[in-house]
C-alpha cells in the first residue's frame, strides 16, 4: 500500500469511516497475525491478540503520529498486548503453583507432582465440567448445591460431574 493511500485511509478512518479502517485491516492483518503467531506460539491466541490490536488501534487512531507505517504501529500495539498477556499468565501460574506448594489440608498431603498433574488435567476440561467437578469433587458441594451455584439443572450438573471425572481419569492415566 502506497504511503499516500495509507495516509488517506487513516484520515478517513479518523473521521469514522469504517470502510477505510476495514481496508487498513485487510492490508495489514496478515503481517500482524503472522508476527503475533510467532511471538505468542498459539495460533488461536495470536488471532485474538491481533484482533485486540486492531480494536485498540481503532480506539487510539488519533494518537497515530505517522512516524512509522500503520503496520509497524499496529504490530507494536499487538506486541505490547501479547507481552502483557504473557506476563499476566506467568503471574497466574506462579500464584497457582505457590498455592499448590502450600498444600491443602483436605488433600491429605498429596505430593506436589500429583497436585500439579490434577491441576493441569482440570485445565483440560470444558468450563462447565471443570466447574461442576471443582464444586462437587473438589469442594464437597452436593449436586443440588452445585446446580444452584451454576444456575444449571440438577441432571446437567450430575452429567458434568460424571463426564468430567471420567475425562480426568483418562487424562491422569495417560500422564506418565
Amino acid at each position: 500500500m502506497a504511503n499516500e493511500e495509507e495516509a488517506r485511509l487513516i484520515a478517513d478512518a479518523r473521521r469514522g469511516d469504517g470502510r477505510a479502517l476495514a481496508l487498513l485491516v485487510a492490508a495489514h492483518q496478515q503481517a500482524v497475525r503472522g508476527f503475533l503467531r510467532r511471538f505468542a506460539g498459539h495460533w488461536a491466541d495470536a488471532d485474538d491478540l491481533a484482533q485486540e490490536a486492531f480494536v485498540t488501534a481503532w480506539r487510539k487512531l488519533d494518537r497515530f503520529e505517522g512516524r512509522s507505517s500503520f503496520r509497524v504501529w499496529v504490530c507494536g500495539i499487538g506486541y505490547r498486548i501479547a507481552r502483557d498477556a504473557r506476563r499476566a499468565h506467568r503471574r497466574a501460574q506462579a500464584r497457582d503453583y505457590a498455592w499448590l506448594e502450600e498444600g491443602d489440608s483436605e488433600e491429605g498431603g498429596a505430593p506436589l507432582e500429583d497436585r500439579i498433574a490434577v491441576a493441569r488435567a482440570m485445565s483440560q476440561l470444558p468450563d462447565d465440567q471443570r466447574a461442576a467437578v471443582a464444586l462437587c469433587l473438589g469442594e464437597g458441594f452436593s449436586h443440588a448445591e452445585a446446580a444452584a451455584i451454576l444456575d444449571a439443572p440438577l441432571g446437567t450438573v450430575k452429567s458434568h460431574v460424571l463426564r468430567g471425572r471420567e475425562r480426568l481419569l483418562k487424562i491422569l492415566d495417560a500422564t506418565p
